[in-house]
């Protein structure tokens, strides 16, 4: 009889369709998770003008989706863990698309707070859930190039977002730029047939036949019979997922995740958030000042793609560690007035050393935690990252309430780089956890008994 392990077989083949089309769709997930939360910097000149609510007020607003995304990460990133996480994932893209779309009826910034706010459940959970997808079938050596490909998607939803203000507001007014949100509900039964349930939960399941199927799928060189047994080798030490983040070594390392992502994220989203109405404020023009969310969001892509080649070779602290610091010392020159040329280089650079970095970090927490726990330890990590996702936005409108220099606003954005740079620092890479090199995550997962 010949023994397969469930944890490791399915990504031992090479990129085959099978693993195209599911990350073309988790691509797709994303871009429109990202846009939802990007588009609304374009909307909120238009918005103060119209309800007549402070800068406080409209930080408070962009915060709300945050503070959604954080419970979202939480609650489904254990669901789908327990349960699985197709079901969930389907169920958190038509969450987060339908209430951003009901965000384009909203009659004041009540009604638009509690719809982003349901909307930001549904973004919260979808992150969790495609990450820990992604790596449950992504070929080892193709991992961290297919999370990289998919978490640029964040920075083509934030380009998007930038062009979509441009064209739309001043031609069918704000509320216009959420019409475009309902697109991915209208696809959810075409993403059905190319999501799965991990192995390990389908084999929890007793789902063997669908098992069997899904395994050749994704690495067709296995000779896979009605006589091969499935095992899965990895044990929970606790029916709560989130205490097992704290065991086997990991304690350290979550906790410097934890503090990594919460600066991240409140140093990008609230650059994403106010980095427009900064611009608009100096004298810039409401489109050249969109244009700044469009060309930090090509550098994001730019970063993401590079950084995730460079962590294969190089290592996580030796790229990461020195991008976080760059994307302070970046921040902190946009905050000079300079060329237009100029400018837009320092944003493109910032957009790399920030949200590049940022995305590619996604892949290594991915990995870092075993496939048992893995969606809720990209979960905690995405709700501890939301925590400063709410604050960034809020803080940035309590700057500008303060009416500080426009140098101070980016200095004031920019520490929180160094802050993230030296947690990824301290993260321990003990027996070789967290190591994302390709060469060094080879396993035995054939095991033959006669």
């Amino acid at each position: 009889m010949v023994r397969l392990n469930v944890t490791e077989v399915a990504r031992e083949g090479k990129v085959n369709r099978f693993h195209m089309w599911m990350l073309f769709w988790c691509c797709v997930i994303i871009t429109f998770d990202s846009f939802d939360l990007i588009v609304y910097s374009s909307i909120i000149p238009s918005i103060i003008g119209e309800w007549g609510i402070s800068t406080v007020e409209v930080g408070a607003i962009g915060s709300y989706g945050f503070f959604g995304m954080m419970i979202g990460a939480i609650l489904f990133g254990m669901v789908a863990d327990k349960f699985g996480r197709k079901n969930v994932l389907l169920f958190c893209v038509g969450l987060f698309s339908v209430f951003a779309f009901l965000l384009s009826f909203a009659t004041g910034p009540v009604m638009f707070g509690i719809f982003r706010f349901i909307s930001g459940v549904g973004i919260g959970g979808v992150l969790p859930n495609v990450l820990a997808l992604l790596s449950d079938y992504s070929p080892k050596h193709k991992a961290n190039l297919m999370v990289a490909i998919m978490m640029s998607c964040f920075s083509i939803g934030g380009i998007i977002a930038g062009f979509v203000g441009m064209y739309f507001i001043p031609n069918l007014g704000w509320h216009s730029v959420y019409w475009v949100a309902i697109i991915p509900a209208l696809f959810l039964p075409i993403m059905a047939k190319y999501f799965v349930d991990s192995p390990e939960s389908l084999l929890k399941k007793g789902k063997l036949e669908e098992l069997r199927k899904v395994v050749i799928q994704s690495n067709p060189t296995l000779s896979i019979t009605s006589n091969t047994e499935f095992f899965n080798e990895e044990r929970k030490e606790s029916n709560l997922p989130a205490v097992a983040l704290f065991k086997n070594k990991l304690a350290v390392g979550t906790v410097m995740i934890w503090i990594a992502f919460f600066m991240c994220l409140l140093m990008i989203n609230g650059i994403n958030t106010w980095l427009p109405n900064l611009m608009f404020s100096a004298g810039y023009e409401l489109g050249s000042s969109l244009s700044f969310v469009i060309v930090f969001n090509l550098g994001a892509i730019f970063g993401t793609l590079i950084f995730g080649g460079l962590i294969d070779r190089f290592g996580l602290k030796q790229v990461l560690v020195p991008a976080f610091i760059l994307s302070a010392v970046f921040l902190t020159l946009l905050g000079f007035k300079n060329s237009m040329w100029i400018l837009y280089l320092l944003v493109f650079a910032a957009g790399a050393c920030t949200m590049g970095a940022q995305n590619i970090s996604y892949s290594f927490v991915s990995q870092y935690y075993p496939a048992h726990i893995r969606a809720t330890g990209v979960g905690f990590a995405s709700a501890v990252a939301r925590i400063g996702g709410i604050i960034g936005p809020t803080f940035g409108g309590i700057l500008v309430y303060l009416n500080i220099s426009f140098q101070m606003n980016f200095i004031a954005f920019a520490i929180p780089g160094i802050f993230a740079g030296l947690a990824f620092l301290l993260i321990p890479f003990k027996n070789g956890a967290g190591n994302m090199k390709s060469q060094n995550m080879k396993k035995e997962v054939v095991e033959e008994l006669v």
